[in-house]
């Protein structure tokens, strides 16, 4: 059939009015003047969008839509590209409304934040509590909001001030210092370069800089080592090494210093300490898989520790001990997701923390589509005291047939929580009677959690099991970072798992349908006096088969671990601890 056209009459034509303006938010000068004023000095890149973020807010107190708009104008990219990544990390605080007036001015921001962290170790101590207390006695102007957990269990209940920790946190003590106006950490003292170099410090990595200590000799000895991934997948270190290194050039590094894990303050711990331990074995690493940059990505809640980085990186430049790859220092913006190793490469290429799918891996594709070396801050801590001390002394520690050393945070119920250097393979039963000086008097041992909020509850008649990895899974646990949580028979294992369950559903990334309505509808199923445990298993069998990483599939562990431990605690009728 051929085509036929059939007129048109003319005077049912709409003839199209030119718009005085393009569709969307203008770009008003005012903003654009203060963007650029903000972000004077720095390059424009596409990855150091997060970078821009937080310059703008760290100026101005919040990001308003006008300024978010200047900004993508400023760096080419579409107003959405940039209003995605403000508005998925917890620590920016966008404002809807136009934010500017006709002045060019912003509208008043609060004077300061105050978060009180929300994490189990902190619930344990009040933090609810302070939560409902502290705005009825501070100003209208200061801000109070829950946070999930700030990474100081051992000082329960923490709150952050701006970015000073006050821990542990009372009323009084909050509202002394904000009236203060102490907002900024101060770092406390730290071992400096000198004092590090003169106590052996770069020796190591000068004999492989210059061949007295062959590459392959370290590689060698890491792998006899036994050292793991001590930020919880436990990937053997040395071979890590080797898979990178057999990638073609140029090659590139990522340590992940995000630490978001509820119960976990070990990397914190020892960066506070001795930062330069970690940067020598960071450069150790370096050299033997030969990166042409490094990329450090640590938490936003640990301002305290990126002075100190900051610090002990423009000393390691202005003496270095062997030619430094380029080295960049890159700030979290409050998003446990990014622990995960491809969510962490995605942050720090300036996007939304979506954990990538597998494969490729990230040793073959990794940081900008290169062969990356991932690693955890105390995997790389413990390089130099394996390589000086030999593989023999870091294999020579360990209980129950197990091997190595481990870093435990511990907090909850016992007379001293804080980091605890133990053999691998010790029982949680032998931490807290061996390190920890027992439970707190009037409390008995009742449950405890393994491996932070994704590694499952236990009760205390299983607290006899090895603590290393691969010794918990039989049981529905893992180590992970070997985050101890101790739990006493003043708690109920019921609510520490719905407070486990509103940590995930507050933190799922949203990319994946399992997991973003998973732990909200997980969440909802708990909160119930009675549960649903035929509901509750075909949930956790989807979330585990289906979500695309971690988060998702480990969500449901607490929950399980309730069911199948805690049964007398589901024929109590509890009531919901948490909305």
């Amino acid at each position: 059939m051929s085509h036929v056209e059939i007129p048109i009459p003319v005077d049912t034509i709409v003839r199209r009015r030119k718009r005085a303006q393009p569709k969307g938010r203008q770009v008003q000068p005012a903003a654009l003047a203060q963007v650029r004023a903000a972000i004077e000095g720095m390059p424009r890149r596409r990855d150091l969008l997060i970078e821009y973020l937080h310059a703008l807010q760290d100026r101005f107190g919040q990001l308003s839509l006008p300024h978010l708009a200047a900004l993508a104008a400023e760096m080419g990219l579409s107003q959405a590209q940039v209003y995605e990544v403000a508005t998925f990390y917890h620590h920016f605080d966008v404002v809807r409304g136009e934010g500017l007036d006709g002045e060019g001015e912003l509208a008043s921001p609060p004077t300061v934040t105050v978060r009180v962290c929300a994490g189990i170790s902190c619930e344990l101590a009040g933090a609810k509590d302070l939560l409902q207390q502290l705005p009825e006695w501070l100003a209208t102007d200061v801000r109070v909001v829950a946070a999930p957990c700030i990474g100081r269990c051992e000082r329960a209940p923490a709150v952050l001030v701006g970015t000073n920790p006050v821990a542990p946190a009372t009323r009084e003590r909050v509202v002394q210092c904000v009236a203060s106006q102490a907002w900024q950490e101060e770092p406390g003292p730290w071992l400096r370069y000198d004092a590090y170099r003169e106590a052996g410090g770069y020796r190591t990595v000068a004999a492989i800089a210059d061949g007295t200590l062959p590459v392959e000799e370290a590689i060698a000895a890491m792998e006899q080592a036994g050292l793991r991934g001590l930020g919880g997948a436990g990937f053997p270190a040395g071979r890590k090494w080797r898979l990178v290194r057999s990638e073609p050039a140029p090659r590139l590094m990522a340590v992940n210093i995000d630490e978001g894990e509820p119960g976990t303050f070990k990397d914190r711990f020892y960066l506070e300490r001795d930062p330069h331990r970690f940067l020598e074995g960071m450069l150790i690493a370096a050299l033997a898989v030969q990166v042409d940059a490094i990329y450090l990505y640590l938490r936003d809640e640990y301002a305290g520790c990126r002075t100190i980085l900051t610090e002990a990186l423009r000393e390691l430049r202005e003496r270095a001990p062997v030619p430094l790859p380029v080295i960049e220092l890159r700030r979290g913006a409050g998003a446990y997701i990014c622990g995960e190793e491809s969510a962490m490469i995605e942050s720090i290429e300036g996007r939304r923390g979506w954990p990538r799918l597998r494969p490729p891996y990230v040793p073959q594709v990794g940081l900008f589509g290169r062969p990356t070396l991932e690693h955890n801050f105390e995997t790389l801590y413990w390089v130099r005291d394996i390589l000086e001390q030999g593989p023999a002394w870091f294999a020579g520690h360990g209980r129950h047939g197990r091997k190595g050393l481990r870093s435990f945070s511990v907090s909850g119920r016992v007379n001293r929580p804080g980091v605890h250097l133990a053999p691998a393979g010790i029982t949680a039963r032998e931490l807290i009677e061996e390190y920890c000086g027992g439970m707190l008097e009037g409390h008995r041992f009742y449950a405890y959690l393994p491996g932070g909020a994704s590694g499952g509850i236990l009760p205390a008649a299983l607290a006899d099991i090895p603590l290393d990895f691969d010794t918990l899974q039989p049981h529905g646990c893992f180590i992970g970072s070997a985050a101890i949580v101790v739990l006493s028979d003043h708690d109920s294992a019921v609510d520490v798992a719905r407070n486990l369950m509103a940590f995930f559903a507050d933190e799922s990334c949203g990319q994946c349908t399992p997991c973003r309505v998973g732990t909200v509808r997980m969440q909802a199923l708990i909160a119930a006096p009675r549960w649903d445990l035929d509901m509750l298993a075909d949930l956790s069998a989807v979330m585990r088969d289906a979500s695309i990483c971690g988060l998702g599939q480990a969500a449901p562990n607490p929950v399980d671990c309730v069911i199948r431990y805690f049964p007398h605690e589901l024929t109590q009728a509890a009531p919901a601890a948490r909305s």
